[in-house]
């Protein structure tokens, strides 16, 4: 222990507080905070607990191999914390375990922790952060606790913005046009993606050579034909069941905060962490190695596919969920990730599962029905292992999409889009190149003859291909509508001077009292756009739906048009941050700018999804429905001009 501490002290303290998250008491402290003014932006916090149930608080200003025992800090960078704390109450020394039996203060009754803090600028009325502690209690250990805390200042100023408008009516709007709910569209190509998911599922090695396998296995051990392809088609529910409960949990974090998919899907980490597991996936799939569950899981559900026909029929399923992971596992894991990029809620997510659920569980009942399909299927061979290997190629690709997910919401500029558009040209080359046989992988084995459906493929992946050449030119023909709003922004270019860089309608962003101010002064709608700097749709709607004459003309001379981004990382400034009463009575820490309006869009819109439109007259009047994502810009030009007459009423 002492050896890792010295060399990997932060990897050891960040096992022992997660491997254990479990045991934390969160009735062992009771932390009061208040603030004293000792100058011109300086404050001294302190910070006071009882401590219960034994546990042992460890005194500040201690290191654990470089680990500090406590720490203080801030989303604003005008505030500075002084490291050094001043601890009030009943210390004691103690040896601790974990450490090597090294002496440490701790304090088991109560204690005070104090310092100081300065800000540069305007002084919040309220100020905001985060206060890091450690405690434990024999062999136990956790270190750098999180406990948010907020306090006032004295002299403090407070610009908190306004985030729900009461005067917006969503029940009664002027004139009645517009989407009915902009939360349950979609869900009909969730489930059909979701499906087509399924469907390509069967096609791997681990699941095509199960279906005769399992269709024989019900059809020969029931009584009779009848029995055997009731069994099937239960076994088929169940598989379809067990995809639709993996699902579930995510209603639970949706219940608790409605915009938390939405933060889930452009965090920025998160886009980083599912680029590194799609490319992990990717090797798996061209050969490298194996991607599987824990044998002994399977062999759980396995050892228990006997008991008794309903509950034997269950573990099949599940057993079938769990041996075919390292195949299923990528493309679920695409089909989970694209889902929540839809910034719609867990319940798309469910229809989402339910499609590949019911894709792969579907053949299994045909087949049971039919039993003389099964002669019809082809025999499995290296073509299932083709299959993999096309599946690996498409997983870069989609790795990219997260990659570029994180370059966007932080603007680093790292992935314009000829880089994006290159990468998947590359892509599409190396598929072609590996189906004409002059590109092979450990599992594969040579192509004697080219099959139908190989040379299909060749030709549909060819002409993409070609396709795509042009987008890394800076041309009129660099704009692929096919994939638009997929890559960067046209205008998120390499080219100084991008071609279809056409601006068009240029909205304020990020300023709602501004946008209204200007639609008061110009007499004016407001035109509110509810986006996000990952929003596939978004990007759709602005450049081929806004750029469309009609809607263009309409936007520039009848609107004030302003974007909110519910994705902005930006920091609100210290004085700026607040925490927010939801109208479900919880509480929701205003921190970015991204928080403000996704807050906003939710507690005045009911919705979390992008992009979302509203028409707000300078009297905050809703003056038709919202409007969320269309294709159709003569949809999209009848709803403004609905919203320009009630706004004339």
């Amino acid at each position: 222990m002492r050896y890792l501490l010295r060399f990997f002290p932060s990897l050891v303290l960040f096992f022992l507080l997660n491997s254990s998250l479990w045991a934390q008491d969160s009735t062992a402290f009771n932390w009061n905070v208040t603030s004293k003014k000792v100058g011109e932006g300086v404050y001294q916090l302190s910070f006071k607990t009882e401590i219960k149930n034994g546990w042992q608080l460890y005194a500040p200003n201690q290191l654990f191999s470089d680990i500090h025992s406590v720490e203080l800090s801030f989303a604003d960078s005008i505030i500075k914390a002084d490291t050094v704390y001043t601890a009030l109450g009943e210390a004691k020394k103690i040896h601790n375990k974990v450490f090597d039996n090294a002496s440490f203060t701790i304090y088991d009754k109560e204690a005070v922790f104090t310092t100081t803090v300065r800000i540069k600028g305007t002084v919040p009325s309220i100020l905001m952060g985060e206060f890091k502690y450690t405690y434990g209690k024999e062999d136990e250990f956790y270190p750098l606790v999180s406990f948010p805390f907020s306090v006032g200042l004295e002299g403090g100023v407070s610009n908190v913005a306004r985030i729900k408008i009461n005067s917006i009516d969503l029940k009664h709007p002027v004139n009645n046009c517009g989407d009915d709910s902009a939360e349950g569209k979609g869900l009909t190509s969730i489930f059909l993606l979701g499906l087509i998911g399924g469907f390509i599922a069967l096609l791997t090695p681990c699941v095509f050579p199960l279906i005769p396998l399992t269709v024989s296995f019900f059809t020969k051990r029931a009584a009779n034909r009848k029995k055997g392809v009731a069994h099937a088609m239960l076994y088929g529910f169940f598989i379809f069941l067990i995809y639709i409960l993996l699902s579930l949990p995510f209603h639970l974090l949706d219940h608790t905060n409605p915009e938390i998919l939405n933060n889930i899907s452009t965090n920025v980490w998160l886009n980083l962490l599912f680029f590194a597991v799609f490319v992990v996936f990717a090797i798996s799939f061209f050969g490298y190695f194996e991607i599987s569950l824990p044998g002994s899981v399977a062999n759980k559900a396995d050892s228990k596919s006997g008991a008794g026909n309903l509950v034997g029929i269950f573990f099949m399923a599940l057993t079938l969920a769990i041996v075919s992971f390292s195949c299923t596992g990528p493309i679920l894991g695409s089909l989970l990730a694209g889902a929540l990029t839809k910034n719609g809620g867990a319940i798309q997510l469910s229809f989402g599962m339910g499609g590949f659920g019911l894709g792969l569980a579907l053949p299994f009942a045909l087949f049971a029905m039919f039993p003389n399909w099964l002669n019809s299927l082809p025999k499995s061979g290296g073509w299932l292992t083709s299959v993999k290997v096309v599946l690996g190629f498409l997983e870069l690709a989609m790795a990219m999409k997260f990659l570029s997910n994180a370059d966007l919401v932080e603007q680093w500029g790292l992935v314009k889009r000829e880089l994006f558009i290159g990468f998947w040209v590359l892509i599409g080359i190396l598929i072609v190149l590996y189906l004409l046989g002059k590109i092979r992988f450990p599992h594969d084995s040579p192509i004697k003859k080219f099959s139908k459906a190989r040379i299909v493929l060749i030709i549909l992946f060819s002409a993409f291909t070609f396709y795509l050449i042009p987008g890394v030119t800076n041309t009129k023909y660099a704009n692929l509508k096919l994939i638009s709003g997929f890559p960067p922004p046209l205008c998120y270019s390499l080219y100084k001077n991008p071609v279809n860089c056409e601006k068009g309608v240029e909205p304020l962003k990020n300023d709602y009292e501004k946008a209204l101010q200007e639609a008061k002064q110009q007499h004016k709608p407001l035109l509110l756009d509810f986006t996000g700097w990952a929003c596939v749709n978004c990007r759709r709607m602005e450049e081929n739906v806004w750029t469309d004459p009609t809607v263009k003309q309409l936007m520039l001379d009848s609107f004030v048009v302003v974007s909110l981004y519910v994705d902005e990382r930006k920091v609100l400034p210290a004085s700026e941050q607040f925490t927010y009463t939801t109208k479900n009575n919880a509480l929701k820490p205003i921190i970015t700018v991204g928080d403000k309006w996704a807050t906003f869009q939710s507690e005045n819109f009911n919705a979390v999804s992008q992009p979302q439109y509203a028409i707000v007259s300078t009297e905050e009047k809703l003056l038709a429905k919202t409007k969320g994502y269309t294709a159709n810009p003569k949809e999209f030009v009848s709803w403004l001009q609905c919203g320009l007459e009630a706004n004339r009423k």
